[in-house]
């Protein structure tokens, strides 16, 4: 059994600190198995944070606060307009972190091609990535943690976000590749709220990820190049 809830999106946006004691909160319950493994998804007012690996050269260039935080991966921007999750859920063992990194671009692949967005994997780089063949723009980074068997921190999916945010940092520690967003892509507005019903049926389909998934018949419906 999975439970989703939407902590606050747009005007109702949770601030990063705010998000990450909820976060801490529910692992807590989930490890003890006094609830249910929960997927969070919402919007954070703007904000840096950066991941253990992050290099300092790949900080703001204008000395913008920065939330150092214990998730694997390298510095990136949330704010409005791009939809963050942060799925805290029991891995099978024997733990398999690359494999459930793997299963999170699956979902959001699965959902953006729903969107008619032909998006995929760039090998040896985590996230979801468009475009063509060597020229790729991620458009949703993952960065997570693992600890007593049960995950934190998750994705963080650009719909209609500024990319500006972006050229103050070195996004991810990827210096030879840029960013986009759903709308930039689709040439419309796509609002957060929009991914959340899609997002949620797509864990429900995920094996490995929700219990009572059952594979899929046509696994030719994510499309990778991985």
């Amino acid at each position: 059994m999975l439970d989703f809830v939407v902590a606050g999106l747009s005007a109702n946006s949770v601030p990063y600190v705010e998000g990450l004691e909820l976060q801490r909160a529910v692992h807590r319950s989930v490890v003890a198995r006094e609830r249910p493994d929960t997927v969070l998804l919402l919007e954070h007012p703007a904000v840096y944070t950066a991941g253990k690996r992050t290099l300092p050269e790949e900080r703001p260039i204008d000395d913008t606060p920065v939330i150092d935080v214990d998730r694997g991966g390298k510095i990136t921007w949330h704010g409005p307009g791009q939809l963050v999750g942060y799925p805290i859920l029991h891995l099978q063992e024997p733990v398999d972190v690359v494999g459930y990194v793997r299963s999170l671009e699956g979902i959001l692949i699965e959902v953006l091609i729903e969107f008619g967005i032909d998006a995929v994997r760039v090998p040896g780089r985590s996230g979801v990535w468009v475009g063509e063949a060597g020229h790729e723009d991620k458009i949703a980074a993952i960065g997570i943690r693992v600890a007593q068997g049960v995950t934190m921190h998750g994705f963080a999916l650009n719909c209609s976000n500024s990319l500006e945010p972006y050229s103050r940092i070195i996004a991810c520690g990827i210096r030879d590749a840029g960013v986009t967003t759903m709308s930039r892509v689709l040439g419309r507005a796509v609002d957060p709220g929009e991914l959340i019903n899609p997002i949620t049926e797509a864990f429900r389909r995920t094996p490995g990820l929700n219990p009572a998934a059952k594979p899929p018949a046509r696994l030719e419906t994510v499309r990778t190049n991985a």
